[in-house]
């Protein structure tokens, strides 16, 4: 099935280099100038992916990655200043699935946005459809996943996480006790030798920690061991 990609970006000559560029790859594209004008459409007529300009005037993009996280979880990827950091920390804190600094070569787009629909095609489509049943459901302790759906729940309740926090804690979650490094992690998160720094990696675990305490004040199942890396702890 043709994967549509839907472009949010004030800036014309993005939005229609890139445009292009996809539809040259056989991607469907949709185009939006602004986060208000998206932010509608995203959520009725949800993309199989979604790519947000952080600087955009009347909602930016991290505004609009906040309500779209509200309805939907739909992978988003930011595109950013290379200097703008801090928008990056925070666009990952809120439930961006992936960051590339401007200016970008559209051939790492292409296949960020291809090692994305991959993890989403494991995991289940953004919409809830299931794309396969060849992985069974995975029950640590409290923690109960499953991968065909992308359905996650923690002493019964739902926890809705993005398909790089699920990547991520089914690798935790995998062999309890056992510490991964940063590096483990992102190789299971991120294909394709996609070159992915430290702090994109802490950043999805304080996001992943934020949302089960949501649900359990007191989670603790995620462990941090400063130097080695993180473990999934049953107890």
């Amino acid at each position: 099935m043709t994967a549509t990609i839907a472009l949010v970006d004030d800036d014309r000559n993005i939005l229609t280099s890139v445009s292009i560029a996809l539809q040259a790859e056989g991607f469907v594209t949709r185009i939006y100038a602004d986060g208000e004008a998206a932010l509608k459409a995203l959520i009725d007529n949800p993309p199989d992916l979604a790519i947000f300009d952080i600087k955009m005037p009347r909602m930016d993009g991290l505004e609009l990655l906040r309500r779209l996280r509200e309805k939907s979880q739909i992978p988003v990827i930011f595109l950013t200043s290379k200097d703008d950091e801090l928008d990056e920390a925070l666009g990952l804190a809120m439930g961006a699935d992936d960051y590339i600094a401007k200016p970008f070569s559209q051939r790492l787009l292409i296949a960020r946005i291809r090692a994305i629909l991959r993890r989403s095609e494991y995991v289940g489509t953004p919409q809830g459809t299931p794309a396969t049943d060849a992985q069974g459901p995975l029950t640590r302790g409290a923690l109960a996943m499953d991968p065909a759906r992308h359905r996650v729940t923690w002493k019964g309740e739902p926890v809705t996480l993005t398909v790089t926090e699920f990547l991520i804690l089914e690798t935790l979650a995998q062999r309890p006790g056992i510490v991964r490094t940063r590096n483990q992690l992102m190789d299971a998160a991120y294909q394709d030798d996609i070159y992915v720094d430290d702090r994109t990696i802490d950043s999805h675990i304080k996001r992943l920690r934020r949302k089960f305490r949501q649900v359990d004040p007191e989670f603790d199942a995620i462990e941090t061991l400063y130097g080695a890396g993180y473990r999934f702890s049953e107890e």
